[in-house]
């Protein structure tokens, strides 16, 4: 049994920084999803606030760990288009009138 422990832990302490990231990432976005859900269909202020709470906190855990894969240059992110951001613009604003 200790030597089935010793190899699992050998086994995490060889999964590369970036994949884990890339986990802690795609939790957190689950996370929030789920959070989202549940805050949507509070029926009491109480409740709903607090999932309001939980769900803010939750972005701002998966804003850092999106912050540090992106500066490390493990998240890409390529500029957008300026044309596309103007007709966007346009057609949400249309929208609105």
């Amino acid at each position: 049994m200790m030597n089935q422990q010793m190899s699992g832990n050998q086994t995490s302490k060889n999964i590369p920084e970036k994949d884990m990231m890339y986990d802690v990432l795609a939790s957190q976005k689950f996370i929030t999803d789920t959070y989202n859900t549940f805050t949507n269909e509070c029926a009491t202020p109480d409740v709903r606030n607090q999932f309001m709470r939980l769900l803010d906190e939750e972005h701002q855990i998966q804003a850092e760990v999106f912050d540090v894969m992106k500066q490390r240059g493990w998240y890409q992110t390529p500029a957008a288009d300026q044309q596309k951001v103007q007709q966007a613009k346009q057609k949400f604003q249309s929208a609105k009138a």
